[in-house]
C-alpha cells in the first residue's frame, strides 16, 4: 500500500476524531490508528524495495554497456587484428577502436548519472514521506499523553475535592512544535 495514501488515512482518522470542548485536543479511536501505523510499517519496506529495483535496473544497464563496449573492443581488436600488416589501416583501426571505447564509457557514465539522479529523487521522496509520518506519529503520541496527563490531574483533584481537601494549583502543559518533533 502506498505510504502517502496511508498518510492521507491517519489524517483523515485525526480529522474524524471528536474534538474536546475547550481545548486543542481530539480523541482518536486508538485501535484504528495503531492499524494504520502497522500498514506503515508494512508498505515501507515495499518503497525501499522499490528503490533497490532501481538500483538493479541501473546496474543491468551498467552491465549491457560494459558488454557493448566489450564488443564494440573486441570488433575494433578484430578489426586491428586483420589489418596489422599495414600499418596506415592498422593506426586507422586503433584510433577508431579507443574512440569506440571512449564513446561506449562516456555513454556508461550518463546511464549511471541518470541511474544515480533517478534513485537520489526517489530516496529524497521516500525521506520527506518518512518524515512527515513520523511528525503526525509524534503529535499524535503527545497529544495522547497530554490527554491522560491532564485526565490523571482530574481525577486527582476530583479525589481531593471528594477527600475535603484543595486541589494543588495546576500549571497548563504547553508542547512547542520544535519539542512535539523532538
Amino acid at each position: 500500500m502506498d505510504i502517502l495514501h496511508l498518510v492521507d488515512r491517519l489524517e483523515d482518522l485525526i480529522d474524524e476524531g471528536r474534538h474536546i470542548p475547550l481545548s486543542k485536543y481530539t480523541m482518536i479511536d486508538e485501535e484504528r490508528a495503531l492499524e494504520i501505523i502497522d500498514q506503515m510499517r508494512i508498505s515501507i519496506p515495499e518503497e525501499i524495495e522499490k528503490s533497490n529495483r532501481v538500483i538493479q535496473q541501473r546496474d543491468r544497464m551498467m552491465a549491457q554497456a560494459n558488454e557493448e563496449a566489450a564488443r564494440m573492443l573486441d570488433l575494433a581488436k578484430e578489426k586491428g587484428d586483420t589489418l596489422i600488416s599495414r600499418e596506415a589501416i592498422a593506426q586507422a583501426a586503433q584510433n577508431r577502436a579507443a574512440n569506440i571505447i571512449e564513446l561506449a564509457r562516456q555513454e556508461a557514465e550518463v546511464i549511471q548519472a541518470d541511474a544515480d539522479q533517478y534513485v537520489m529523487e526517489v530516496l529524497g521522496e521516500l525521506e520527506s514521506q518518512l518524515i512527515r509520518t513520523l511528525t503526525v506519529v509524534r503529535n499524535g503520541i503527545n497529544t495522547v499523553n497530554q490527554r491522560r496527563d491532564n485526565q490523571d490531574a482530574q481525577k486527582t483533584a476530583e479525589q481531593l475535592a471528594a477527600q475535603g481537601q484543595a486541589a494543588p494549583a495546576r500549571q497548563p502543559i504547553s508542547v512547542s512544535p520544535q519539542q512535539a518533533n523532538d
